[in-house]
């Protein structure tokens, strides 16, 4: 049996992923995780064979939660699984170390397939990830995006204020406070070199960070 260990904020989606991952018959999840903090701690406990965990959390995000896991466990794969379809999100990922990506959409039809390759020491991309990555890959250098000076959580911050989010219901989604959020918010728009929400949102557009 494959040792999983899941990852998400949200008790009904880990619930479904738990369920489409033991009904596969070859894999069990010895531990769940609703924030990075806790999927570190759970993986010291537990060592499982693959890490399955969404880039959006609370206190540590997936990003970082890769990052450490890579340094305590080099030969650890972990699954990236996430509601962000945007390039950004997938090439942070896989410079990270995450050795798969899949989006939470693809679940039902993908999930237990990308565990298998991974754990079998393979990459599992969408179509998609896959062509953001070649992308990305062929810009080199010379192709970087003004993105890249963001951190991922103020990329998250981005997006949603994008989006029309308030600051509170940010604060709300993060578990951050309210000044947290314009914290994160002005120094968005000064690396950026914008002024306000307007400017911000037609930047999010131009970036394929949401649809306009």
């Amino acid at each position: 049996m494959i040792k999983v260990l899941l990852a998400d904020d949200h008790s009904i989606v880990r619930a479904g992923l738990r369920r489409i991952i033991e009904e596969s018959g070859e894999m069990e999840v010895i531990a769940e995780a609703a924030d990075g903090r806790e999927a570190i701690r759970k993986a010291h406990e537990h060592v499982p064979d693959v890490a399955v965990v969404d880039i959006s959390m609370p206190n540590v995000d997936g990003l970082e939660v890769i990052r450490q896991l890579r340094d305590d466990y080099p030969k650890l794969p972990i699954l990236i699984l996430t509601m962000h379809e945007e390039g950004q999100y997938v090439v942070r990922a896989v410079e990270a170390g995450a050795m798969g990506y899949i989006t939470k959409q693809s679940a039902p039809e993908q999930l237990v397939k990308a565990i298998r390759k991974v754990y079998d020491g393979h990459r599992y991309l969408t179509d998609e990830a896959a062509e953001a990555l070649a992308l990305r890959v062929a810009k080199g250098a010379h192709g970087r995006s003004p993105l890249d000076t963001l951190s991922m959580r103020e990329l998250q911050v981005l997006r949603r204020l994008a989006l029309g989010n308030t600051n509170r219901e940010i604060a709300r989604a993060y578990h951050i406070s309210i000044k947290t959020v314009d914290t994160y918010r002005s120094r968005i728009l000064k690396k950026l070199d914008l002024r306000n929400n307007a400017e911000l949102s037609r930047f999010a557009i131009q970036n394929g960070l949401i649809e306009s």
